[in-house]
C-alpha cells in the first residue's frame, strides 16, 4: 500500500473527489504545495476556490490563465519550493470554447458553432457540462511536458458520483435517437428537412416547431451537427476520457469529513471506483475532532473552579459548569467521528490509507495554514 506521500511525488495525476462542503478544494491546493515543496513541477487545477486560497497563494484572485507563484511568497513563509507551482481555475466555458477552436476543420466553423445560440446555452447551463469538461481539461494537460504533478479538484457538486456519471450524461443528452433524427434531417441539404424523417417523428418536430418558431429547429440541427462532426461523436470522446482516468499515472484522493452523510457517500464513490478499475489512492478525512488529553477522572466543576482561579481568568459564575460540560461534549463528538470514521478502515482493507485531518482553529485563510495542512497530509495525518 502506497501512502499519501508516495502518491503525491510519483503520480503523475491527482484527482480529488468527494461531496461539496468537503474541504476538496484545500485538501487539493495543499497536496500542490506539498508536491512542489518535494521538488515536483505541479499544476493545480482548482474549481471556483474560495477568495482567502487565492489569497494564501499570493495570488489577488484565481483565472483561467496559468499564475505561476511566486517562490519568494514560500520562502517569507519559511518554505524552500524546490519544485514550481503555478495555478490555475478550470472554467468550463472557457475549456469548451477551446475544444471548439482546436478541432473544428477551419475557423469559420468554429465561429458558427461558438456563435450558435444552444451551443451558448450548453456550454454553461447543461447538466454535467462542468464535471464533463474537467476531465476534458486533464485530458489535456496531462501530457503537458511543463509539468510532474497535475493536482485537480473536482467540481462542488452535491454528489460525488456526479463526476464520473458526467460523460455519460453528457453523451445521453447530445448523442440520443432524438438527437439522431436532427442529424438525419440536416445532413444533407444543410437545412432542416422533415421530409427525411419518420412520418411520426416529423409531425413531432412540426409540432414543436409552431411553438418555438422554426428557427429554433434550424439552431438546433445546425449546432448538433456541427458538434457531432467536431468531436467525432460525444461517446467516442467519453472513452478517451475514461481510459485516461484509469491509467496507472492517476490517483484519486477521496476527501470526506467524518460526518455519517459524507461516509455513507464517499464510501459509495469509493465502490463505484473499484467497480470501474480506477485508482482509489488514499481517503482524506477532514474536521476529525479528537478528543481532549486523556485524563484518569473526568474533569469537575470544582477543578474548572480551581484552574479558572489559578490563572485569573475573570468568567461568569456558571463557568465551571459549562466547561465540564463542554469537555464532556468534546470526548462525545471525538468518539462519534471514530466510530463513523471506523466505517472507511472496514471498507480500506488495508489496502487504501486513511489520513485523518484534525479540526483546524481557524480556515486555511494563508500561506502558514496551508503549509501545515499539507505537512499533516503528507505525514499521514494523525
Amino acid at each position: 500500500m502506497e501512502t499519501l506521500d508516495q502518491l503525491v511525488m510519483s503520480r503523475r495525476v491527482l484527482v480529488v473527489v468527494g461531496a461539496g462542503g468537503v474541504g476538496k478544494t484545500t485538501t487539493a491546493a495543499a497536496l500542490a504545495v506539498a508536491g512542489a515543496r518535494g521538488g515536483r513541477r505541479v499544476l493545480c487545477l482548482t474549481i471556483d476556490p474560495a477568495k482567502r486560497l487565492a489569497e494564501a497563494l499570493g495570488l489577488q484572485h484565481m483565472s483561467d490563465e496559468e499564475q505561476a507563484i511566486s517562490p519568494e511568497l514560500f520562502a517569507r513563509g519559511g518554505m524552500q519550493l524546490s519544485g514550481s507551482l503555478t495555478a490555475m481555475m478550470l472554467d468550463a466555458t472557457a475549456t469548451f470554447d477551446e475544444l471548439v477552436m482546436k478541432y473544428s476543420p477551419s475557423p469559420e466553423r468554429a465561429r458558427r458553432l461558438l456563435d450558435n445560440k444552444l451551443y451558448q446555452y450548453v456550454s454553461r447551463s447543461l447538466a454535467g457540462t462542468s464535471e464533463y469538461m474537467a476531465m476534458e481539461k486533464l485530458v489535456a494537460v496531462q501530457s503537458d511536458p511543463r509539468f510532474d504533478l497535475v493536482v485537480l479538484d473536482t467540481p462542488p457538486t452535491a454528489n460525488a458520483l456526479d463526476f464520473l456519471d458526467a460523460p455519460q450524461r453528457l453523451v445521453e443528452a447530445l448523442d440520443s435517437p432524438a438527437i439522431r433524427w436532427f442529424v438525419e434531417a440536416f445532413q444533407s441539404t444543410g437545412k432542416l428537412s422533415l421530409n427525411l424523417l419518420a412520418r411520426s417523428a416529423a409531425a413531432v418536430l412540426r409540432g414543436l416547431g409552431r411553438i418555438t418558431g422554426g428557427g429554433f429547429l434550424e439552431a438546433m440541427a445546425e449546432f448538433i451537427t456541427e458538434l457531432n462532426d467536431l468531436f467525432g461523436g460525444f461517446r467516442k470522446r467519453a472513452k478517451i476520457v475514461e481510459a485516461a482516468l484509469r491509467s496507472p499515472e492517476v490517483s484519486f484522493v477521496l476527501a470526506t469529513s467524518p460526518a455519517p452523510m459524507s461516509i455513507q457517500e464517499v464510501l459509495f464513490f469509493s465502490d463505484r471506483l473499484e467497480d470501474s478499475q480506477m485508482p482509489r489512492g488514499a481517503f482524506v478525512v477532514n474536521r476529525f475532532r479528537l478528543p481532549p488529553p486523556a485524563a484518569e477522572d473526568p474533569p469537575s466543576e470544582r477543578d474548572a473552579a480551581e484552574s479558572i482561579a489559578e490563572h485569573a481568568i475573570a468568567l461568569d459564575e456558571d463557568a465551571p459548569t459549562r466547561l465540564v460540560q463542554a469537555h464532556a461534549d468534546a470526548v462525545h463528538l471525538a468518539a462519534l467521528d471514530a466510530k463513523h470514521v471506523r466505517g472507511l478502515d472496514e471498507r480500506a482493507k488495508g489496502k487504501v490509507p486513511i489520513v485523518r485531518i484534525p479540526e483546524l482553529p481557524t480556515d486555511v485563510h494563508d500561506l502558514t495554514s496551508l503549509r501545515k495542512l499539507s505537512e499533516m497530509l503528507m505525514a499521514g495525518g494523525v
